[in-house]
């Protein structure tokens, strides 16, 4: 049995830990001694200190996140109640920053801050060899990248199968946005691209077809950018998935060049707008060439068949609500097939934190830390917000609604959007959980009573949207269908597959 073991919650079983690889890839010599065992956070914490435990490690790595930190403090608190004599180390963005009187921290024997890769091998040693090291906190500056192993190896069969797998080409980003942990790297540093390459071969040759890139700036730097699409392109079937995130505002033509030539459903770009407004961007240290980012996306839009994901923040320090709804309509017009409407959180580290008192941000004191309110937007406001963004995943983001969205958000989108909104959370009290069925006849009746729709317009988009959804029956708003419409529907949900696995 492993006397270590590599472990976290993942937040999906689909996810398979990049970060528990690496640990495991540059443990040399203990290599043998040590095993990944990886959980979600759905099971009891009690369930999977039971499994931990089954295997009598000496040592268990956990590493701790945003998503599981809640999940991590219980399950430690359990396997030092149980088994004390286990040395349980600690690692990850969550506790290498403001990681004082945090009880996690405390309960546990040690813990590593930064990137671990070589300084867990080297504790372990100390500690299989007897050695307790009186430092409980072990400082890990970043590791020369051309002195690491690489974890690609350590993807099981069944992870190529039935995971998600993470790769990276670089790390760090030049950036300084306040609001990310990357504002804190001092620049971005790329692997050696010849052993980088090597190992996206051996990938691809396993049967790896969904490549996702944790890389901050893959654009950054063009000539690398370029080198790894044209490997893809190279290699391109009809399974040949990419996810890559990019800053919008660079984009040379030689990049442009080879992005056209992606088939669609075959390439999904991320990309961070977060705000439109250039006072807002000076606040937190972002630099973004507005006008720049705007024709990119547009180009990207007309001229690619890349699935575009844009970001935008809510509660940014600076921004009223009046601000973001100018940001979400200028997206909205740019028409990016998905906008993630997200909720600013205060990652702990974060240079974000030193705009709280000036702009009057008060945060979640529990994970996931996201804003309550600041000067410029009230809890209230931000609760509907907050609605405004969960029925705009709900609706917008969910692809099913094609042919409705437009009625929906007409010449004003935020406006209308957050009528919607408002109306959906006044009628049902839900945010999730609602069924697909119902959601088609909530928007029915809310598109005429709240946006004052016509009633055959309305029901004309969503009788073309529910044809393709698959639901059996018909919604209570529907009119028959007649045969030729329902092949017609048919053919259209076959020839959406592809790009619909891929969202």
């Amino acid at each position: 049995m492993p006397e270590i073991i590599l472990s976290t919650l993942n937040a999906k079983h689909i996810h398979a830990s990049l970060g528990l690889r690496y640990l495991y890839a540059n443990l040399d010599e203990l290599q043998p001694r040590a095993a990944i065992r990886e959980f979600t956070i759905e099971p009891w914490p009690i369930d999977v200190a039971e499994q931990l435990l089954a295997e009598q490690p000496r040592i268990i790595g956990l590493g701790v996140y945003i998503w599981n930190v809640e999940r991590t403090q219980q399950l430690v608190t359990l396997l030092k109640q149980i088994s004390p004599q286990t040395l349980i180390i600690l690692g990850g963005p969550e506790v290498s920053h403001e990681w004082q009187g945090q009880p996690l921290v405390e309960q546990s024997d040690y813990l590593i801050t930064g990137q671990g890769d070589l300084a867990f091998a080297q504790l372990c040693r100390q500690l299989l060899q007897g050695e307790r090291p009186i430092q409980k906190v072990i400082e890990a500056p970043p590791p020369p990248l051309d002195a690491l192993q690489l974890p690609y190896a350590h993807y099981s069969d069944q992870d190529i199968a039935h995971r998600l797998i993470y790769v990276e080409a670089s790390r760090g980003c030049p950036f300084k946005c306040e609001f990310c942990l990357s504002a804190l790297d001092k620049s971005a540093r790329p692997f050696p691209r010849e052993r980088f390459m090597q190992a996206l071969e051996q990938l691809y040759q396993r049967g790896v077809r969904h490549f996702k890139f944790v890389d901050r700036t893959f654009n950054l730097n063009p000539e690398q950018s370029v080198a790894l699409l044209e490997f893809f392109l190279t290699r391109l079937d009809e399974q040949l998935f990419l996810h890559f995130e990019v800053i919008p505002d660079h984009l040379p033509e030689r990049l442009r060049a080879v992005l056209k030539r992606f088939p669609t459903g075959s390439l999904q770009l991320e990309i961070g707008i977060q705000s439109f407004n250039p006072e807002v961007q000076k606040i937190i240290s972002r630099k973004q060439d507005n006008d720049k980012s705007r024709a990119n996306l547009h180009w990207l839009r007309t001229e690619t068949q890349a699935h575009l994901h844009a970001d935008l923040i809510i509660g940014l320090p600076g921004e009223d609500m009046h601000s973001f709804a100018d940001s979400f309509d200028r997206l909205v017009a740019l028409a990016p097939h998905e906008i993630q409407v997200g909720i600013l959180k205060r990652l702990k580290g974060s240079p974000i934190i030193r705009h709280s008192e000036p702009f009057r941000m008060r945060y979640n004191p529990a994970a996931p830390y996201n804003i309550l309110c600041t000067d410029r937007i009230d809890f209230p406001t931000m609760q509907r917000l907050n609605r405004f963004a969960r029925y705009w995943e709900m609706i917008a983001n969910s692809g099913r609604f094609p042919q409705t969205l437009p009625l929906l958000l007409g010449e004003q989108p935020f406006k209308r959007f957050m009528q919607l909104s408002d109306w959906l959370f006044a009628n049902t009290g839900q945010v999730h959980r609602i069924a697909l069925k119902r959601l088609f006849e909530l928007l029915y009746t809310g598109s005429v009573e709240s946006l004052e729709i016509d009633p055959a317009a309305a029901r004309q988009t969503l009788e073309s949207d529910f044809s393709r959804s698959g639901i059996k029956g018909r919604p209570t708003f529907s009119q028959p269908v007649s045969p030729s419409d329902a092949d017609t529907a048919d053919r259209t949900v076959r020839l959406s597959t592809r790009q619909a696995r891929h969202r």
